[in-house]
């Protein structure tokens, strides 16, 4: 029996870790964000809270599902072709959706602050959830064709175990446009997406900001500037930070996928190949992804941190009472 690499070892602890960090952070952000006294416009709370549902579901189905069990406990039903099948599909959907929740997010942010007209039609609440519902099911009815892209891998006593891609799915023309568009949805149209539109959000903040240092030389009311630019201040720092984070998380896995794309990377010469390490490395930063809006509301808004201390103080208070 070979020795577990470092890699193997890593991914022992990550994973179970991340699964129980990720669940906890992330519902915690939905209990404090549905309070509503965290100073954000329902709009943007909706997102958020969509947002931490979407990671939530990426860590039950990716993570602890498609991952942790299968490792520490084999043989299990979840490792059957059809419950398999499900599986994948579920995670493709739950990856999907967490990942266009984000883009939906920026565009909410980018109207918010660069287009002045639309905003009052567009950052509603009721534009939020058409648009949260709009995503969940178009994405939910995409990646059902996944059940039927795999077969299984072996055979035991009439029962089906595994799930490896069918051949057609690499011969056929159907299939393969089915993959490109699945590639091109997620995650590179996203990053391109949230790479632009912050572009161009900080194209807008330095004109504006030019204008407004003008209008100021020749205007008395600085409260009311100090006011604007403060409330736009919050909603760039929370829009740049979600944005980056995202970015920095996913780059390892998209120029990876760029370099097999270009290299035609069909095999590994082993668990130490930089290439599967690579590989590996970027699908442990990407689920990362799923754990770090928590930590980005507690650093960059003022509210959720109070919130979130009371939550921590309180089970410590209401043992005080309950010994008085």
């Amino acid at each position: 029996m070979c020795e577990p690499t470092l890699l193997h070892q890593i991914e022992d602890i990550y994973y179970p870790v991340l699964a129980v960090l990720g669940i906890f952070v992330n519902l915690v952000s939905i209990l404090i964000l549905t309070r509503g006294k965290c100073g954000l416009s329902k709009c943007i709370t909706l997102y958020l809270v969509a947002m931490a549902v979407a990671d939530v579901l990426v860590i039950w189905t990716d993570v602890i599902l498609f991952t942790v069990i299968p490792f520490h406990f084999p043989g299990t039903y979840l490792v059957t072709t059809p419950a398999y099948s499900v599986l994948l599909v579920l995670v493709s959907t739950a990856t999907d959706i967490s990942v266009w929740f984000t883009v939906a997010f920026t565009i909410d942010r980018f109207v918010t602050i660069c287009c002045k007209k639309l905003k009052i039609e567009y950052c509603t609440q009721k534009t939020a959830v058409i648009i949260i519902i709009t995503v969940s099911v178009l994405f939910s009815l995409k990646n059902i064709p996944w059940y039927f892209a795999y077969e299984p891998e072996y055979v035991i006593d009439n029962v089906s175990w595994g799930a490896s891609l069918s051949l057609i799915f690499y011969t056929t023309d159907t299939w393969v446009a089915f993959d490109f568009l699945s590639i091109i949805l997620t995650p590179f149209l996203p990053f391109i997406l949230i790479l632009l539109l912050n572009a161009l959000t900080v194209r807008h903040i330095l004109v504006a900001s030019r204008v407004r240092r003008k209008l100021l030389d020749h205007s008395k009311n600085e409260n009311h500037t100090d006011q604007e630019m403060e409330s736009r201040r919050k909603s760039i720092i929370l829009l740049f930070t979600i944005a980056g984070s995202f970015i920095l998380l996913w780059l390892t896995n998209v120029v990876y996928f760029l370099y097999w794309q270009i290299v035609k990377i069909y095999d590994y010469t082993g668990p130490n190949d930089p290439a599967y390490v690579t590989e590996q490395s970027g699908y442990m930063l990407q689920l990362l992804s799923t754990c770090t809006n928590t930590c980005i509301y507690a650093v960059t808004q003022t509210k959720f941190r109070e919130q979130l201390k009371n939550a921590v103080k309180y089970p410590f208070t209401a043992i005080g009472k309950l010994l008085k």
